[in-house]
C-alpha cells in the first residue's frame, strides 16, 4: 500500500463528464412535453447542426452509438473484401468490419504517435483491399495527409475512427472532414458525451445521404423504403445531453489540459515513466493521460497498475493485448504478431490514468505519489 491513504471512492478512467445539469434537464423536459423522443427529433437535428458548425464540416449524421456509426460508415463508403486497420484500437473498429462480412487486415503503428504507420499500410495492400480505417488516438490526430495520399494512389475508401478526437485539429483543420468520412463516439466514457451516441461526419453529400437512409431502415417517406438499413437513430434524451455538454465543451477541455500538464510535471522526477506529450501547435481535447512505462523502469507496467488499484485508483491498460490477440482474430490470423512488433511493444507499456471534471489537482498529486513510490521504492 502507498504511504498516502487510499482513495475512499474509486477514481476511474472514463468517469462521465456532466456539463450543465440544469440545461440537460431543461432540454429533456422540452422533449417530454413534445412527446417526441426519437425518430429525427428537433434536439437531434439541433445537435447535428451544432456539431457540424463546431467541426467545420458540411454534414453530421447523429446515430445511436459509435459502433453503429462505424457500421453505417463502412456501408456508406461501399467497402468490401479487405480493409486495413490498426490492431491497436478498441475492438469495435475491427468487429464492425467482421460483423458486416469484411476482413480486417491489421497493419502496424508508429511507436511515437501510436497511430497507423502509412508505410505499414502500403505493405498491407492487396488486390482485395478496398479501404483503410485510420484511428486518431489519445486526442492526437492520425497522419491524415499521408493516409489520404495512400488512399488516392490506390483508389481506396478512407474513413477515420475519431472516437478519441472530438475537438482535435490537424494542420489547423478540425478532425471530422478528413478522408471520405469520419466517425465519432459520444459514449459516456468520452470527454464529450451524449450518454450513448455517435456520429458520421463528412463533406461528401452522397455519403451523408446514404448514411441518413441507413440509420432509419432506408426510409425516405412514411411508406417508402429505397435501401436496406438499420435502426441507428439517436434519441432526443441523448441529444439533450449532447447539447448540454457541447455548450461547455471548451470548459471541459480546459480542465483536461490542466490535468494533463500537472500529470506531466509530477512525472518528471520518476525514472522510467513518461506522460505521452501532446503538441501545443494543434488543438487537442486532452481526453487521455497516457503514462508510458519504459523498458528501463524498475518495475513493470502491470505492477504499477496493481499498486494504483490497491489504492482505489482504477487505472487501465488500453487496447491490450491488441485486437490481433483477441478472438476471433487470433485464430483467423495466428501469425499477425510477426507483422505488428510496434503494436505489441506499445500495448505492453501503456497505462491510462484518470482525468476529467471529477479529478482535481490534489487527486493527481496523490495518484502520481503512488506511481512514484511504486517505481522509486522498488
Amino acid at each position: 500500500m502507498s504511504s498516502a491513504a487510499p482513495f475512499g471512492s474509486p477514481l476511474h478512467v472514463g468517469q462521465p463528464n456532466i456539463g450543465n445539469r440544469d440545461r440537460f434537464l431543461e432540454l429533456t423536459a422540452q422533449a417530454l412535453d413534445r412527446r417526441w423522443l426519437t425518430n429525427d427529433g428537433p434536439l437531434v437535428r439541433d445537435l447535428e447542426a451544432r456539431i457540424a458548425l463546431y467541426l467545420g464540416v458540411k454534414h453530421c449524421v447523429a446515430v445511436v452509438n459509435g459502433t453503429v456509426a462505424l457500421e453505417i460508415g463502412i456501408r456508406a463508403l461501399g467497402m468490401s473484401g479487405e480493409v486495413i486497420v490498426p490492431s491497436y484500437t478498441f475492438v469495435a473498429t475491427a468487429h464492425a468490419l467482421r460483423w458486416l462480412g469484411l476482413v480486417p487486415v491489421f497493419a502496424d503503428i508508429d511507436p511515437t504517435t501510436h497511430a497507423l504507420d502509412p508505410a505499414a499500410v502500403r505493405r498491407a495492400i492487396t488486390p482485395a483491399t478496398t479501404g483503410i480505417i485510420g484511428v486518431h488516438l489519445w486526442g492526437r490526430p492520425a497522419p491524415v495527409l499521408e493516409l489520404e495520399s495512400v488512399a488516392r494512389e490506390h483508389d481506396l475508401a478512407l474513413m477515420f475512427d475519431a472516437a478519441h478526437a472530438f475537438g482535435v485539429s490537424s494542420g489547423g483543420r478540425m478532425v471530422g472532414s478528413f478522408g471520405d468520412a469520419e466517425i465519432f463516439s459520444f459514449h459516456a466514457t468520452k470527454f464529450f458525451n451524449s450518454i450513448e451516441g455517435g456520429a458520421i461526419t463528412t463533406d461528401d453529400d452522397e455519403v451523408a445521404r446514404r448514411a441518413r437512409l441507413m440509420r432509419n431502415f432506408g426510409f425516405v417517406a412514411e411508406d417508402t423504403v429505397v435501401s436496406d438499413g438499420t435502426n441507428g437513430k439517436m434519441s432526443e434524451i441523448s441529444a439533450a445531453m449532447g447539447i448540454a455538454n457541447l455548450e461547455v465543451v471548451d470548459d471541459i477541455i480546459r480542465v483536461n489540459r490542466r490535468n494533463h500538464a500537472l500529470y506531466t510535471r509530477e512525472s518528471e522526477d520518476i525514472p522510467g515513466v513518461t506522460v505521452l506529450p501532446i503538441a501545443d501547435d494543434e488543438r487537442s481535447n486532452y481526453q487521455y493521460v497516457v503514462l508510458m512505462v519504459d523498458e528501463s523502469c524498475a518495475v513493470g507496467r502491470d505492477e504499477i497498475i496493481g499498486r494504483l488499484r490497491e489504492n482505489n485508483v482504477l487505472a487501465r491498460r488500453y487496447f491490450w493485448p491488441g485486437c490481433h490477440r483477441m478472438e476471433p482474430y487470433r485464430t483467423l490470423d495466428p501469425r499477425a504478431s510477426e507483422r505488428l512488433p510496434e503494436t505489441e511493444r506499445v500495448a505492453d507499456r501503456v497505462v491510462v490514468l484518470p482525468t476529467g471534471m471529477n479529478v482535481d489537482e490534489d487527486s493527481i498529486r496523490r495518484v502520481m505519489s503512488i506511481v512514484r513510490e511504486s517505481v522509486v521504492g522498488a
